[in-house]
């Protein structure tokens, strides 16, 4: 996998991400409110509160402040230079800071769910599915079949439903969701890292 599918696999794996583009790269929000994007460069940008971005700037020293008149309001580093498990623990962290309160919490309650024992889901899905799957009340095989036959009654939940229900389509097929691509671009390609501080106006 590459680091922009890791990338986009873990930013659509949280509730009601929407993906865009912005200034030609991927970019991802939660409600509206952009949570985490590339840029031309290959540089992957996170909106972390102030206690977060520390801690990133401690574990990647290649990493940035983004200045807000100011004030930090997010942290830059080279996707190159982020491995698997950290980036998808930032791009999380960074929705949690964007996302409501009740949808963050439902996240919560989905995760403390899935660790629970109950169940027929297969642990081969992965657990972002299982998350996903867990919060749409679909917690067996047969609801699952059932919900894509369109046969079983489902509980309302608002757009954070249509995210569940395409991953669980994936889930139930053995599929993974159609990658990005972005070509020849700088970010597959990889970059030079930066550092620094860089102003930035929103």
């Amino acid at each position: 996998m590459t680091p922009v599918q890791q990338l986009r696999e873990a930013a659509l794996a949280l509730p009601e991400t929407e993906e865009g583009t912005r200034s030609g790269a991927a970019s991802f929000s939660v409600r509206g409110k952009g949570f985490a994007s590339l840029t031309e460069d290959g540089l992957v940008r996170l909106h972390l509160p102030p206690e977060e971005t520390e801690a990133a700037l401690a574990a990647h020293t290649t990493g940035e402040h983004l200045l807000l008149r100011g004030t930090p309001v997010a942290f830059r580093v080279p996707l190159a230079d982020m491995d698997g498990k950290s980036l998808n623990a930032l791009v999380r962290a960074s929705w949690l800071s964007r996302a409501p309160q009740r949808l963050a919490a439902s996240l919560a309650a989905a995760e403390a769910a899935a660790d629970r024992a109950g169940g027929d889901l297969p642990a081969g899905i992965g657990r972002p599915a299982t998350r996903a799957l867990f919060g749409a009340d679909l917690t067996t095989l047969e609801q699952v079949a059932g919900a894509l036959r369109g046969g079983t009654p489902r509980p309302a939940r608002g757009r954070a439903e249509g995210r569940a229900g395409a991953v669980g389509g994936a889930a139930a097929t053995g599929t993974r969701p159609a990658a990005v691509s972005l070509g020849d671009s700088p970010v597959e390609r990889g970059l030079r890292p930066r550092s620094g501080v860089t102003r930035l106006t929103w």
